[in-house]
This record gives structure tokens, C-alpha cells and sequence, in this order.
């Protein structure tokens, strides 16, 4: 198998970048469709439109209705199917991104991601997560080539909620722990081969870079100010996590993720970064790491407050024929967990989602955390 590499063809990161965006979009057109939420509209889409303006570009607004689905894509392309735009310019969190990469796609035009939140790696991905319109995981939409801008005002991140980048940070730390379970078993990445060494670097550079400055990136969202630690977690948990996880492999974590879709109730009320840390431990418990490492991630979880108890995911309360839907939908033929190289059944699944929730209880036992 080829070993391959992508990656988004131009990231720009900074602060207070959208004041000065239309250096980096002139050179696409004049013509945009800009698709952002309502309340992102008020936050920095407005912001964007009004600086491209200035600059004499042609701005169309869209208004994303909350999930990327084919419903609302389809939605989308119907509305605007009588218009011609030179790029689609997302502004937002994942599933606005992923929804403008999808109408990108359709058109055949480029994409530019404007995220305002270092929450995923969707802005750097060339695939679109589609759910149901209820928020279950549907299928993944690989386009044929990574955005063709990365816009990241650090500004912007600053004053997001710190949830979204402690969300981000939990995503990122899923990188390398996938990565290399995929690399060692030569598995294709997303990318569309194996991973090159590079794609192995990344993926390793972002564990460390989380490791190092989690912490004081989330003290410095809590004031609102752009240090060089938030500056180094928005990269870590945008760029590195992006390429790392496309040209290093995904794994067990993103399918357990995709496992608790498979079940109703408050679990959905979890980002997708607070899904992935619950299922990054488990996938290192399935691994069978060494308990070292198993506590060096769930205390720097403890210290974020991520949800890493069956408790606090809200699984606490469901059935064994509900687990064995989360089983089920972890191990989909269509799955990440295929990547690890081993087997995996929908009751190993289980085993390691309840042996996670035991190993955080008793570590934080030991550690008198209540």
C-alpha cells in the first residue's frame, strides 16, 4: 500500500485574523456564500462578512439550522441552487464546517473553514461527519481534497466558552493514542493509505503539545486572553489533531463515540470531545496499556473536568440490551475500531467502556477526589 499524506492547502492562524481575511480569500473570487448559525452570526460571521465587504467582495448569508445532516444539505444546495459562488466560507463549530465542506463538495468550488472554537479538527479534515436529523451518526463524507483555507483568529477562541476548547482538547488527545495502534498494524488511514513519517510526527507532537499547555490554555480562555499557551493548544487541537488524525489512523475512541449514538438520553448532551475521552481510556484499556498510562490521561481529564465515569456520560442508568447497542455500533463493519491490530467484539466493547468507568472510580478514590 502507498503511503500518503494530506492536508488543508493553506492554515492561517492568529489574532484578530478576521480583520484582516480578505488577504488570504481575495485571491479564490469575489463571489461567497458565508454559512453560519444564527448566534455565530452575532459572534464573528458578521464580523467576517463586513471586513470582505470592505474589500468589495460580493458576500451571500446563510443561515445553518444546527446539524449535518443530508436533510440540511440538501436543504442548503435547494435554496441556493440558482446562484454561483467563486468559495463557500464556513464560520462556526464542527457541524457547520462539515456542512460547508459537504455544499463545497456539490458545487465543485473551494472551501474555506473559519472555526470559532478549537473544539474539533473538523477545519483541517476533507471529511464531513453526516448524522440523523435526531444526532445519530449516519455515515462519514470523504471529499477528495482537504479545505483550501484555514482561518483561525485566536481572538475569537479566546473568548468561546472554555468547554468547547477543554471539548478540543479531549478530541486532541485521542490523536496519537489511535494513531499509533493504526500505524502499527499498517492500516489506511483516511488519507487513503498508510502513514507517512510525518503523519506519525504530528500525531505524536499533538499528545505532547496537550500534555504540556492544556492546563494554561484553559486558565487563559477563563480570562479571555491570547497567550502563548492557548496559541499552542488551538494549534494542537486544530492543525495537529486534523493532520494527525487523517495521515496517522483513527481507532477505538471515534467508534466508541460513535457507539453511544446508538442510545437515547442526556448522553447527547456531550460534546463530541467528551464522548472521545471516555472512549480514548477505554481504548487504552482494550489495549491493555500499562496502568501508568492509563492514569497519566484520566488525571489530566480529572484536572479539565471531563466526564470519564459512566455517571457523568450519563450511561449509568442503561440496560444491558442498550450497552449491547453501543457494542454493536462501536464494532459497524464500517468502523475505526477495525484499525487496532486485533479483534474486537461488541462484548469486548462493553468490558472496556465498564472496566473505564471502575479504573476512574478507584483511582480518584485513591486519590480522595469525591
Amino acid at each position: 500500500m502507498d503511503k500518503v499524506f494530506v492536508s488543508p492547502n493553506r492554515y492561517v492562524q492568529g489574532k484578530d485574523l478576521l480583520t484582516r481575511a480578505e488577504a488570504y480569500i481575495k485571491p479564490f473570487g469575489t463571489n461567497f456564500l458565508i454559512l453560519a448559525d444564527k448566534n455565530i452570526w452575532n459572534i464573528a460571521a458578521n464580523q467576517l462578512a463586513d471586513s470582505l465587504e470592505k474589500a468589495e467582495l460580493s458576500i451571500t448569508k446563510a443561515i445553518f439550522n444546527g446539524e449535518c445532516s443530508m436533510v440540511e444539505i440538501n436543504r442548503l444546495l435547494d435554496e441556493f441552487k440558482s446562484k454561483k459562488f467563486d468559495a463557500i466560507i464556513g464560520v462556526g463549530g464542527g457541524k457547520t464546517l462539515d456542512t460547508a465542506k459537504a455544499l463545497a463538495a456539490k458545487y465543485n468550488i473551494p472551501k474555506v473553514c473559519v472555526p470559532t472554537t478549537a473544539s474539533t479538527d473538523a477545519p483541517t479534515a476533507k471529511v464531513s461527519v453526516v448524522y440523523t436529523e435526531d444526532g445519530v451518526f449516519d455515515f462519514l463524507w470523504h471529499h477528495y481534497k482537504n479545505p483550501d483555507l484555514v482561518l483561525v483568529d485566536t481572538r475569537v477562541i479566546a473568548n468561546a466558552p472554555v468547554r468547547s476548547l477543554k471539548s478540543g482538547i479531549a478530541d486532541g488527545l485521542a490523536t496519537w493514542v489511535e494513531a499509533r495502534t493504526s500505524i502499527r498494524s499498517c492500516h489506511k488511514t483516511d488519507a487513503g493509505g498508510i502513514a507517512t513519517i510525518a503523519g506519525e510526527a504530528i500525531a505524536r507532537e499533538c499528545e505532547k503539545t496537550i500534555f504540556e499547555y492544556a492546563l494554561l490554555a484553559v486558565e487563559s480562555n477563563e480570562k479571555k486572553l491570547v497567550t502563548p499557551a492557548l496559541e499552542a493548544i488551538v494549534e494542537a487541537n486544530t492543525l495537529l489533531s486534523g493532520l494527525g488524525f487523517e495521515n496517522g489512523g483513527l481507532g477505538a475512541a471515534h467508534a466508541i463515540h460513535n457507539g453511544f449514538t446508538a442510545v437515547s438520553g442526556d448522553v447527547h448532551h456531550l460534546t463530541h470531545g467528551e464522548k472521545v475521552a471516555y472512549g480514548t481510556i477505554a481504548q487504552l484499556v482494550l489495549e491493555g496499556r500499562p496502568i501508568a498510562e492509563l492514569e497519566r490521561y484520566i488525571d489530566l481529564y480529572i484536572k479539565l473536568d471531563l466526564p470519564i465515569t459512566l455517571e457523568q456520560v450519563h450511561l449509568d442508568k442503561i440496560t444491558e440490551e442498550e450497552f449491547q447497542l453501543i457494542g454493536e455500533k462501536a464494532i459497524a463493519p464500517v468502523e475505526t475500531i477495525h484499525s487496532l491490530p486485533f479483534a474486537v467484539t461488541a462484548d469486548d466493547v462493553i468490558q472496556a467502556i465498564k472496566a473505564t468507568d471502575y479504573y476512574v472510580k478507584s483511582y480518584k478514590k485513591r486519590l480522595g477526589i469525591a
